[in-house]
C-alpha cells in the first residue's frame, strides 16, 4: 500500500487532464459551423423636392431713400419789410398751388409804378410833339423849296427816333415797376410742403435773400441703385437722344415705420445718365403718385421725404423655368440629384438668378427630377440614400 500511494499521486492528475482534454475535443466536435457575414449599413435618409417648371417672374430687390420730385428755394426778388406770412409757411406745412405764402410791403414799389407811368405819359407827349413839329417842318419845306426831299434834320427824324426810344425806355421802366409790385407777393408755384423757412413777420428782407425751401407733393421719387448684372432681368426705360423714355416696370415700395409695415405701388420712370465708376451701379428712379394722400389703409403714414424704403421691382417673365430652394445648392453651381435607383448624382447646373429663398436655373435640371435639400456633410457620386419627399411650399418668391 505504501508503494501504491506515490503512484496514485502521479497518475491521478494525468488522468484528470486527459479526461478534460477529451471533453474539450468532444465539445469542439459538437459546435456548429460559423458562416462569415458582412454587417448591414443603413443608407442615409435625405429630403428631396421634385423639380418643377413653370412661369417665373424675375424680381430685383433694391433699397433707397424717398426724395421730392421737385424742390425749390424761395428767394426775395425785392427788398422790403414782411407784412404777411401764411400759416402754412412753417416747416412741414402744406400749401396749394397759387396760395399766397408771404407779402412784402409794396408801398415803395406802388409809388415807383406811379412815377414810371408818369414818365411814360411824358415820353408819349414828347413823341407826339416831335411828330407834329416834323409835319410842320415838312409843309414849310414844301412851301419854300417847292418840293424835293428835305434833309432828315429838317424833318426832325433824329428827334423823333430819340422820342420813340425814350417812350420805349419809359414803358420798360413801367413794366419793371409793375413786376416789382407783383414780386412783393410770393405765391406757391405748385402744391407742396415746406421743408425749411427762414423768415418771419416784420423782418426786413433783401433782394436775393433765401426765405424758404419747399418741395412738390404730387409725386415722390426713390433712387434705387442696381448692379449692372440685374439689368438683364428688367425692362428699364433707357433714354436715347431725341426719344422720350417709355414706361418702366412696377415697383412695390415697403416702409417699416412706427412698428408697422406699409406699402405703396410705384413705377420706374427713368434711369440716371451715368454708371457709378466705383460700384458699377445704375440708378433707377421710381415714382409714387400722391405720396401724402390718405389711403384705404387708415394707419398708413405719408411716404415722407427721407424715409428709407425696401423696393421690389417686377422684372421679366419667363414662360418656363426651373426654380429650386436655395438650400438645394451645393456651392455656386452644383446640386445633388437622386436617380431612379436611389443613388446620388452630383450635377453641375447653370444658375440664372439668385433670389431670397430660391435659385432660378437656366439649365442643368429637368422637371420631375428629385433634388436633395437636406444637409449632407459627406457624399460621393453614386452613394445610395433613402428618400423623403418634401411637400412643395405654397406661394412664390416675395
Amino acid at each position: 500500500m505504501k508503494v501504491l500511494k506515490p503512484t496514485l499521486r502521479i497518475l491521478l492528475p494525468v488522468v484528470v487532464i486527459a479526461i478534460a482534454i477529451g471533453i474539450y475535443k468532444g465539445l469542439l466536435a459538437m459546435r456548429p459551423d460559423v458562416q462569415p457575414a458582412s454587417p448591414d449599413v443603413l443608407a442615409p435618409l435625405v429630403e428631396v423636392v421634385l423639380a418643377t417648371a413653370g412661369e417665373v417672374e424675375l424680381l430685383v430687390r433694391a433699397q433707397g431713400t424717398v426724395a421730392p420730385r421737385t424742390e425749390s428755394r424761395l428767394v426775395a426778388e425785392v427788398s422790403g419789410r414782411v407784412i404777411e406770412v401764411a400759416p402754412a409757411l412753417v416747416a412741414g406745412g402744406f400749401f396749394e398751388q397759387g396760395e399766397v405764402l408771404l407779402r412784402i410791403d409794396p408801398i415803395d414799389y406802388d409809388l415807383a409804378e406811379k412815377e414810371a407811368a408818369m414818365r411814360v405819359a411824358g415820353a408819349e407827349l414828347r413823341l407826339a410833339q416831335e411828330l407834329a413839329d416834323a409835319e410842320v417842318a415838312a409843309r414849310q419845306w414844301d412851301s419854300v423849296r417847292g418840293g424835293g426831299t428835305a434833309p432828315p434834320l429838317v424833318l426832325r427824324e433824329p428827334q423823333i427816333a430819340e422820342a420813340r426810344a425814350a417812350r420805349v425806355a419809359a414803358q420798360a421802366a413801367l413794366e419793371k415797376a409793375r413786376r416789382d409790385v407783383g414780386r412783393c407777393t410770393i405765391t406757391a408755384p405748385y402744391a407742396g410742403r415746406v421743408r425749411a423757412e427762414d423768415v418771419d413777420l416784420g423782418e426786413f428782407v433783401q433782394r436775393g435773400q433765401e426765405l424758404a425751401v419747399v418741395y412738390a407733393v404730387d409725386f415722390a421719387e426713390v433712387r434705387l441703385p442696381l448692379p449692372d448684372a440685374d439689368l438683364a432681368f428688367l425692362d428699364l426705360p433707357l433714354s436715347y437722344r431725341g426719344e422720350a423714355p417709355g414706361g418702366g416696370p412696377v415697383v412695390e415700395i415697403v416702409v417699416r415705420f412706427a412698428g408697422g409695415v406699409h406699402s405703396w405701388t410705384g413705377r420706374i420712370v427713368r434711369t440716371e445718365g451715368e454708371l457709378d465708376p466705383k460700384s458699377r451701379m445704375v440708378v433707377a428712379v421710381a415714382r409714387v403718385i400722391d405720396p401724402y394722400g390718405r389711403s384705404e389703409e387708415r394707419d398708413r403714414p405719408p411716404l415722407a421725404v427721407g424715409m428709407f424704403v425696401d423696393a421690389t421691382i417686377r422684372g421679366r417673365r419667363l414662360a418656363s423655368a426651373v426654380s429650386l430652394p436655395r438650400v438645394a445648392m451645393r456651392g455656386p453651381d452644383r446640386v445633388l440629384v437622386v436617380g431612379d435607383d436611389d443613388r446620388i448624382e452630383i450635377r453641375s447646373v447653370k444658375p440664372l438668378k439668385a433670389e431670397r429663398h430660391r435659385i432660378i436655373l437656366a439649365s442643368g435640371v429637368e422637371p420631375g427630377e428629385r433634388i436633395v435639400v437636406s444637409p449632407l456633410e459627406n457624399y460621393v457620386d453614386g452613394m445610395a440614400v433613402r428618400v423623403l419627399v418634401r411637400e412643395p411650399e405654397r406661394g412664390g418668391e416675395r
